[in-house]
């Protein structure tokens, strides 16, 4: 009972927290129905304008989105570059990265691409690599610099997707297919790409109790 209690607690100021956010005024995260999609942050469903299926992964990628956003939106710059070790990433290139992954899946599943051209390659290689070519170039900007770039990235994913159906999102990929790992469709791509965003999610948690002066204990 502890335990439940204790979850409900946490639930309940993490609800809380997201309805008082002024940013879901973005279009980003606006569905399209009579209520603002503030008030149906948890309320994972299917939203209007998508096929059923589309609308479920759409508002699971929304509730994701903001959590990163509520984040860093009021980190400084020096917080979003602080490097706590020679190995580790910076939050600022983490959520870059989260970019740089909205991206990839955009060009592999809406037009069959398996790798960056030339000119996305100049702006997502860093990211998408993070190591010593992010830490060498993913640095000096402000959180509204990274909210505005994955915002950018993320409002054509959920165009595209608005143009498509449940039978492209549940079609199989014969390339990515294999005996090892059975098959992947497209429906598997785009919820990785919402687990891949709550697992750096956790390490903005864990570096955030870690910058300079941070009371830490929060993760």
């Amino acid at each position: 009972m502890q335990h439940r209690r204790q979850f409900m607690k946490g639930a309940a100021a993490l609800t809380a927290g997201c309805l008082g956010l002024n940013h879901f005024a973005n279009p980003l995260f606006a569905a399209p129905s009579s209520s603002p999609f503030a008030e149906d942050l948890l309320n994972i469903r299917p939203l209007e304008g998508y096929s059923p299926n589309m609308g479920v992964l759409v508002a699971m990628l929304n509730y994701n989105r903001s959590t990163i956003i509520r984040s860093i939106k009021n980190l400084k710059v020096e917080e979003l570059d602080f490097l706590i070790d020679p190995k580790a990433n910076t939050i600022g290139a983490l959520v870059l990265h989260l970019g740089a992954v909205d991206k990839f899946y955009q060009i592999n599943s809406f037009e069959g691409r398996q790798q960056f051209n030339d000119a996305e390659k100049k702006e997502w290689d860093a990211a998408m690599r993070l190591g010593d070519k992010g830490r060498a170039e993913i640095k000096g900007h402000d959180a509204q610099w990274y909210i505005d770039k994955i915002t950018a990235v993320r409002q054509k994913t959920l165009n595209e997707l608005k143009k498509r159906d449940d039978q492209w999102l549940f079609a199989v990929d014969p390339l990515w297919s294999n005996a090892k790992d059975g098959k992947i469709n497209t429906y598997w791509k785009w919820f990785h790409v919402c687990e891949h965003e709550s697992n750096h999610r956790g390490q903005i948690t864990w570096l955030k109790g870690r910058l300079p002066g941070a009371k830490g204990g929060g993760d």
